[in-house]
């Protein structure tokens, strides 16, 4: 093959590129570059029979041999390479693995999101890598849910803020720059809010209801340049999403105008024919794909076959493959791979897991902590060098679990069965946190063990071959471990107590029927807050639990999510007073499971605010964390009450810190839309601005959100700004009691 092709020359545009290229290539060559191929699968047989186009989970072995069976195909087209780099590089051994989504999403804070993905592709880059699937815009409102720790909370428009960071944090200035990645906006449509809670069952939404919350942040990325979209595994009215026409065509590439790639989750195409029993073979499947605009399709090794029989029965003409090639071929080329397949670099040794990562991490770890409740008792005040160390009794299953403390796409989660953990030497657990600070002498019990597993009583696996989730079964209470608890809780000054959940019921396919804390946790928590002894309750948990009623009486409680490689750190400098509290939930707690769904921004009507037996009321809502020092909202005033729609509203609010230490405010910004001609939320978030103010200090804060995003969807599905009248609600928190309110009109 001569290098004097067109589609070989540089100087051309990506366009002209991909038109050479494209008429050069036969029909099998075409099906095979809409596949994405397991590579600890036959790779030779991948690309030299399957011409695929892709491969993920790989090895640094794995690409250099891709490479290698690459160079003898008739074209030489490079392999995209990607892998579930969520939180970090999930499944590289010594990579810098951040909180979780959920986690990070406590820190209100668009722009340490984005270095959090630009520090992350420089890892993922100088690995070979290419594309992540990440980041996942789901909308978390179902806590039974398995995925919710993969989410950024409840709100759709913190969601689009925090999303749109970390794709502008993963693309760079642009994917010609080695260091930038594809970001993949996950997991197009809808597919958190299904039934139960259960993973990747129907899910029951309306086009209005997708309309007014689950799309806009997808469309907010898009926007943002966001160049993959992955498709969810859940159907809609009885069709899955990998063959929705209308979100897929009339939505997403009609009305959004979006040009970018779509791929399809895990054999998506597959379970068509397997589980959601909506196609008879994988030629029909292939087929329907095909023409519901798919591109990537991932992890169906049948596809090939399939979509060449689709051909030759005449179910899809020879060029159906062109459009969907064209945007696959133009990733390749916009990354430059035709000149750089971009293998592992020799930028491995010093920025996998570097020193600048590390500070970094530990920065967002302390960001994501959010101080629930506290007496007093905190922060505690250690004195170096003194003769009288504050006594501090450790206790919990998940005080010194380093691979738990990861949470779900980290090295011991489960999904890369070539990599048992993350080296232990690079996290900090919580008793590691707290040994390493002076002035407190430390004891040790675990006091309770969380669960054991049993094999699924369908088996070992799935019909595609995949691994079943085991059975969890709870483990028993341990009354000697107990004993142990409670007598070092009886001889220290504070007991911190860690509990929460274990990878093995968090994640896909491992939805939870309850929310309660599982083994021997609660009755652990209950005897050691019996002893009197001031409790401090750390909820390191992949999404909010509900706590045992002993809590109440519990000194503070800390929810410190799944905190990341440095939590340890950053929960222990929490604890003594070395950092300020500043972290704000992305996601309100229930009080009980069969509260569900608990989320702040739900429609107006019901009867009443509470179940016959239980209040309606979050344990913990949305936005809310406290602070070891007072703030006092007062003097919102609007500077215009009466608006167009092509108006900003632009408010000021006085925000005083009345304590003794310093503090980071989020002031939340909500609209009320008084009167609405189809049901709509009561209140929602619009707009925050995070504000420093020393012990005493009080600054008059500027908000400014634009008339335009007081919008509802109307009963006819089209979203508007409806003329009449409006209430601005600031504060730090959805809880109304906590707002202040102004009243402003739209004309027009």
């Amino acid at each position: 093959m001569s290098d004097a092709l067109p589609f070989r020359d540089p100087r051309l545009s990506t366009a002209e590129r991909v038109a050479d290229l494209l008429g050069r290539m036969s029909v099998e060559e075409k099906v095979g570059q809409m596949l994405q191929l397991d590579a600890r699968d036959d790779l030779a047989d991948h690309v030299l029979r399957r011409h695929a186009g892709s491969i993920l989970h790989t090895s640094p072995e794995r690409i250099v041999e891709a490479n290698r069976l690459t160079a003898q195909t008739r074209l030489g087209i490079p392999l995209l390479v990607a892998e579930d780099c969520i939180h970090g590089h999930s499944f590289w051994e010594g990579a810098t693995i951040y909180p979780t989504q959920l986690g990070m999403a406590a820190s209100w804070d668009p722009a340490l999101i984005e270095q959090v993905a630009r520090a992350t592709a420089v890892e993922v880059s100088a690995t070979g890598i290419h594309w992540t699937f990440s980041p996942v815009l789901c909308i978390a409102r179902d806590l039974r849910w398995g995925r919710v720790g993969e989410t950024f909370g409840e709100d759709p428009f913190l969601i689009g803020e925090l999303a749109s960071a970390m794709v502008r944090g993963y693309q760079g200035e642009g994917l010609a720059d080695p260091t930038a990645i594809l970001a993949t906006a996950k997991h197009f449509a809808g597919y958190s809010e299904t039934q139960g809670g259960r993973d990747a069952s129907e899910a029951d939404i309306s086009r209005r209801k997708l309309r007014s919350w689950f799309l806009p942040p997808f469309e907010r990325v898009a926007k943002e340049g966001c160049r993959t979209f992955m498709l969810g595994y859940q159907s809609m009215d009885g069709v899955p999403i990998t063959v929705n026409d209308w979100l897929l065509s009339e939505v997403l590439r009609g009305e959004w105008g979006y040009t970018g790639t779509l791929i399809t989750d895990w054999d998506n195409v597959g379970r068509m024919v397997w589980e959601q029993k909506v196609q008879p073979d994988h030629a029909h499947a292939a087929a329907a794909a095909v023409k519901a605009g798919n591109d990537m399709v991932m992890t169906t090794p049948g596809f090939y076959e399939g979509a060449l029989e689709a051909v030759q029965n005449g179910m899809l003409a020879p060029d159906a493959f062109d459009a969907a090639v064209a945007r696959i071929l133009t990733l390749k080329f916009d990354l430059g791979l035709f000149e750089d397949p971009r293998l592992p670099s020799e930028r491995l040794d010093t920025v996998i897991g570097s020193s600048a990562h590390a500070v970094l991490n530990l920065d967002v770890a302390r960001r994501s902590l959010v101080l629930l409740e506290n007496d007093g008792t905190l922060p505690l005040s250690p004195a170096a060098g003194t003769a009288d160390p504050v006594r501090v009794a450790v206790v919990g299953p998940l005080a010194d679990d380093a691979q738990t403390q990861l949470g779900d796409w980290a090295g011991g989660s489960g999904q890369a069965g070539w990599l048992e953990g993350q080296p232990r030497e690079m996290i900090t657990t919580v008793l590691d946190g707290l040994r390493g600070v002076e002035g407190l002498a430390v004891q040790y019990a675990q006091g309770a063990d969380i669960l054991t597993l049993e094999e699924d009583p369908l088996g070992p696996t799935f019909p595609d071959g995949q691994p079943r989730p085991p059975v969890v079964v709870a483990a028993p209470i341990d009354d000697a471990q107990r004993a142990h608890a409670v007598a070092a809780a009886e001889a220290a000054d504070v007991v911190v107590a860690v509990v929460g959940d274990r990878i093995e019921v968090v994640g896909e396919g491992r939805s939870t029927a309850t929310l309660e804390l599982l083994g021997g946790q609660q009755a652990l928590l209950d005897a050691v807050i019996a002893t009197g002894t001031p409790v401090v309750v750390v909820l390191l948990a992949s999404k909010p639990l509900v706590l045992p009623a002993s809590v109440a009486n519990a000194a503070a409680v800390i929810w410190a999510a799944n905190p990341g490689m440095r939590g340890g750190a950053a929960i222990a400098e929490l604890i003594t007073g070395a950092i300020e509290p500043s972290g704000r939930l992305p996601i309100s707690f229930a009080r009980h499971a069969g509260q569900q769904p608990t989320y702040y921004n739900q429609i107006r009507g019901q009867h009443g605010a509470r179940y016959a037996d239980l209040t309606q009321a979050p344990a913990w809502a949305f936005g809310e964390g406290r602070s070891y020092t007072t703030v006092e909202y007062s003097g919102l005033a609007l500077a215009s009450a009466t608006l167009g729609t092509e108006d900003t509203i632009v408010a000021e609010v006085t925000v005083a810190n009345t304590g003794s230490r310093p503090v980071r405010e989020t002031v939340q910004a909500y609209v009320r839309d008084v009167v609405t001609s189809a049901s709509w939320t009561d209140k929602e978030l619009k707009g925050f601005r995070q504000v420093e103010l020393a012990a005493g200090e009080s600054a008059r804060v500027r908000l400014e959100l634009p008339v335009a995003a007081c919008t509802i969807v109307d009963a006819a599905g089209i979203r508007r700004v409806e003329p009449g009248a409006f209430e601005l609600l600031v504060g730090p928190s959805s809880r109304e009691e906590t707002l202040l309110a102004v009243g402003f009109e739209v004309q027009g």
